[in-house]
């Protein structure tokens, strides 16, 4: 019962990914990672293709082996972010666009407590 359940999850993970790689609020790399936990319980040839991509791969290792995040994913979520607050302080309408600020100062405050590799 338990591998179907997440093997859709570990899809729906995958294509949450995906979509976070056009869309800058959403991470991409949080979503490969969560599907990956998933495709491990129900579908191991899945999890097997993320770990040798050649994007995604290293980081789902660094966060498994690691607890760590590479420091070019840190620098490329600090920019994408930056952006999207930037847009968001002159497109929403007070107080709504603070949230975004305080969103991504609480996940960049995270990220960046994680070791880097």
């Amino acid at each position: 019962m338990k591998r179907p359940v997440y093997r859709a999850l570990g899809a729906l993970s995958v294509l949450l990914g995906v979509i976070g790689a056009f869309l800058p609020l959403l991470p991409t790399t949080p979503f490969l990672i969560l599907a990956a936990w998933f495709f491990a319980r129900s579908h191991p040839e899945w999890e097997a293709r993320l770990l040798v991509h050649p994007q995604a791969g290293p980081a789902i290792l660094a966060w498994r082996d690691h607890r760590a995040i590479p420091r070019v994913a840190k620098l490329a979520a600090t920019v994408m972010l930056g952006i999207s607050v930037l847009g968001s302080a002159f497109m929403l309408p007070s107080p709504w666009c603070y949230a975004p600020a305080a969103f991504a100062a609480g996940v960049l405050g995270w990220m960046w407590s994680r070791p880097s590799v």
